[in-house]
């Protein structure tokens, strides 16, 4: 089963946002960073919540906080922060899956004649 888990820079990063945050309950640091990456492994997987390994804790739990956070609008306001900065460091362009029209090479356009 793929663990996801949150390097210590990761981690620093988002607990000093969710702290700023009137309607994200911290709380417990090792906790939330364990709901946190339970809820990234939710997302990644694409399971359902009764599927929620038990190291992650009750998924009754961690689901009604994150209903909570979906609710207030802290999610949303915590994908507004991040994206302001954008990590480069994993972005890959490769223009050999990008597939352009023959026309766009300079080929000539088939047209259809109407009558």
């Amino acid at each position: 089963m793929s663990q996801v888990r949150l390097s210590d820079e990761q981690w620093n990063k988002l607990v000093k946002l969710l702290r700023q945050d009137i309607r994200a309950y911290v709380g417990n640091e090792a906790e939330c960073r364990r709901y946190v990456e339970a809820v990234l492994w939710i997302t990644r997987s694409g399971a359902c919540w009764r599927l929620l390994p038990a190291e992650y804790g009750r998924w009754n739990t961690v689901y009604k906080r994150y209903s909570r956070w979906c609710e207030a609008g802290v999610w949303e306001r915590l994908l507004a922060q991040v994206s302001q900065a954008p990590d480069m460091e994993h972005l890959l362009l490769d223009s050999t899956i990008v597939r352009a029209h023959p026309s766009a090479a300079g080929a000539e356009k088939k047209t259809v004649s109407r009558l």
